[in-house]
């Protein structure tokens, strides 16, 4: 093989080509090239971030989910405490007004006793008087001897 012009034309020829590109095209791809893996990154930097933040997140949404159901047993007790005093209170209120029925039960009864006895003594004496008349055989007048019958009475 021979060198000849034409190789050596060509040997020029690749050498302007490699020297062009090296100070024109092959810069702009390294800029490209470091832009890129600036980019991809900031994305995984980006990523990370993210997912920290996620854990993060998580964590929070934790704390309040375990901040609301301590507040929801709090309210859960204070209803169940404040239901309890209701009852007691109903309780207390019942068996008052069982103390009072029975108080005006009694109360009615005694009233009821009282007018039996006066009526009874009423009676007492009209058959004290239907016995006596019958005895003595003679009619005793209710009007003179009223307060006998009053005494009377009064000691049944």
């Amino acid at each position: 093989m021979d060198i000849n012009l034409t190789l050596i034309g060509q040997a020029i020829a690749m050498a302007v080509f490699v020297w062009f590109c090296m100070k024109y095209v092959w810069p702009l791809l390294l800029d490209m090239i470091e832009e890129r893996q600036q980019k991809i990154a900031e994305g995984l930097a980006a990523a990370d971030k993210g997912a920290k933040s996620l854990a993060e997140a998580q964590l929070r949404i934790d704390a309040l989910v375990e901040e609301a159901r301590a507040q929801a047993r709090g309210i859960i007790d204070q209803a169940q405490g404040r239901a309890n005093s209701l009852v007691e209170e109903a309780r207390t209120a019942a068996e008052q007004e069982r103390d009072r029925i029975i108080e005006s039960g009694k109360a009615e009864v005694e009233q009821q006793i009282n007018r039996a006895r006066d009526e009874l003594r009423g009676q007492v004496a009209a058959i004290a008087v239907a016995g006596a008349e019958k005895i003595l055989a003679r009619e005793i007048d209710s009007g003179t001897h009223q307060e006998l019958l009053a005494r009377l009475a009064a000691q049944i």
